[in-house]
């Protein structure tokens, strides 16, 4: 299977993009890091150059990706400690396709969006680093890497709330700290063991390759659960999925304005993408076994964050807990299993990433002009902004899920994939939507409307440098909401390869889906599996496009 999925890296360019997309942000955080401290400007200016360089390499991939092939491209492998098989080995596919590229512009925007009170040097040497680790942990396809990418992203954010963020920032850096670094052991306890217990290397040896131990069916049923348990509660608490949430709201409350940005746009998805890429791939037995209880966690993060956020009286706390329910969604849509919620559930994180981040770029423009988020220290704010409030205006719509905007296309598919596979689950899902609606419009009307006071008399409209840093956030978040067709049609192959895979690994399971879409149900698939299409030990013929026809 391995050289199956891999079987791109020839046909690859032969320029390294995918090393450059990691080691060009870190290298530019290792500049910044010996700049002197007297010369900030150029700091902003080096930092600012690099994001978008990256950026740029980023859509480049994007324009060079083959739409219909669901095997890793670009692919670049070097042996890194051969007695582990520990490689250097990096590769993307339509699953992580467009959170690398949201990484690559989300960036660059959030570093326009805000400067640092104090201390610039520092503050664009860990935003800096802080994305070659997202990039990393996106594009890596050995274990061992995958989760050094996944702490090297701890540190830069600790420091950034720690030591730029407001008021009690120490102890909302420090839960979030350990809230992740526990979920972290757990997740390398899972990763050696699998290495070891998989002897998914040659002769048998142990590797930590993706690739190969995804070719292997060597572990015991009760152990892949144990070791899928271990891993999901680490992406759990990175999502943060419910009750691991609790870390959130102090850290984006806190954090700064870029922080926040980054951390909801991109790190949060850190966690749902780990679900796919190392739950569902590395253990389709235990992701089976475990969906009930996943798509339990997901309803309940739904609701109740978005209950939890209608009661917030700080703006910045009431879209933190938003990112607890759509980040829900998200979840709901991988453990549907089928191919609408999982296409779903990726186009919702990007969704998310962006309509998000766009409405923290937005409080952070508010805080810099009235210093609060407190909702009632601010009122009628729509009089004397007419753009602030018409931008903030399209973005909450986009993230209520209104049928036009992006927000809303994500959200449909995971619901109706949920809907097949899981009818209640969606039921009480769809109650989310009404919620989210609810809160951000109650809190749009206390913010925006009425008349202004005298505190906010003199609240002045967004200036040209401001309105042009929206200007790509609200491209996307029409475009991806008119026409979402060019990344759907990109995600499709990989993630049919993943539900190919399960169908031919997982005894008794078939994909649920509707029969020429005129019955919202599960279909039992009778098909025979005598003939060996689901006796396979290695899975090998699953990433074959089309090896089996759901």
């Amino acid at each position: 299977m391995s050289t199956t999925i891999l079987a791109n890296e020839a046909a690859s360019s032969s320029f390294p993009i995918l090393p450059a997309l990691v080691f060009l942000p870190m290298f530019g955080a290792a500049v910044l890091a010996l700049i002197p401290r007297s010369r900030p400007e150029v700091s902003r200016q080096i930092a600012i150059l690099v994001a978008l360089a990256t950026g740029v390499l980023s859509i480049v991939m994007l324009c060079q990706f083959r739409t219909s092939d669901d095997h890793f491209q670009f692919v670049v492998s070097q042996m890194w400690v051969s007695s582990l098989d520990i490689k250097f080995l990096m590769g993307v596919d339509g699953i992580s396709l467009f959170l690398v590229v949201l990484t690559g512009i989300l960036f660059p925007i959030a570093l326009f969006a805000a400067k640092p009170d104090n201390d610039p040097k520092g503050y664009y040497a860990w935003l800096t680093l802080l994305m070659g680790g997202c990039m990393g942990a996106f594009l890596s396809l050995d274990l061992f890497l995958f989760f050094l990418m996944f702490e090297i992203t701890l540190v830069p954010l600790y420091m950034l709330i720690g030591k730029w963020g407001h008021g009690r920032r120490v102890y909302a850096a420090t839960k979030f700290f350990l809230y992740t670094m526990l979920g972290s052991a757990f997740m390398l306890v899972s990763i050696v063991a699998l290495a070891v217990l998989a002897k998914a290397g040659d002769n048998g040896a142990i590797t930590f390759d993706f690739t190969k131990i995804i070719a292997s069916d060597n572990l015991a049923t009760s152990t892949g659960r144990w070791l899928f348990l271990g891993m999901a509660i680490a992406f759990a608490v990175k999502v943060p999925a419910f009750p691991f949430h609790t870390w959130l709201p102090d850290a984006h409350t806190e954090a700064p304005t870029a922080g926040s940005i980054d951390l909801a746009g991109i790190l949060l998805k850190l966690g749902t993408y780990g679900f796919l890429r190392f739950g569902l791939e590395l253990y389709p037995e235990a992701t089976v076994w475990f969906a009930p209880v996943m798509l339990t966690i997901g309803a309940i993060g739904i609701i109740y964050g978005g209950i939890v956020a209608a009661m917030q009286r700080n703006l910045k706390r009431l879209v933190a807990y938003s990112s607890v329910a759509h980040m829900g969604f998200a979840i709901m849509g991988l453990f549907a299993l089928n191919m609408e919620g999982v296409q779903g559930s990726v186009l919702q994180m990007v969704n998310h990433g962006i309509s998000t981040g766009a409405l923290f770029i937005l409080l952070g423009f508010l805080y810099s002009r009235r210093h609060t988020y407190e909702i009632s220290q601010l009122k009628g704010i729509a009089k004397v902004a007419p753009v602030f409030a018409g931008i903030f205006t399209i973005v909450m719509l986009s993230s209520i899920g209104l049928p036009g905007l992006n927000g809303f296309v994500g959200e449909f598919l995971v619901l109706i994939g949920t809907y097949v596979a899981h009818r209640w689950w969606a039921v009480v899902a769809a109650a989310g939507v009404i919620i989210a609606a609810l809160y951000l419009l109650w809190a749009y009307q206390r913010v925006f409307q009425g008349e202004p006071d005298e505190a906010n008399a003199s609240f002045p409209d967004l200036r040209l440098s401001e309105r042009l840093v929206m200007v790509p956030l609200l491209v996307l978040i029409v475009f991806l909401g008119v026409y979402p067709k060019p990344v759907l049609e990109r995600i499709e192959p990989s993630v049919r390869r993943v539900l190919t895979r399960m169908e031919a690994q997982v005894d008794g399971f078939h994909e649920p889906v509707t029969q020429g879409g005129s019955q919202l149900g599960p279909i039992v698939d009778h098909r025979e599996s005598e003939s060996g299409g689901s006796d396979s030990s290695n899975g090998e013929h699953a990433l074959e496009p089309g090896a089996v026809t759901p």
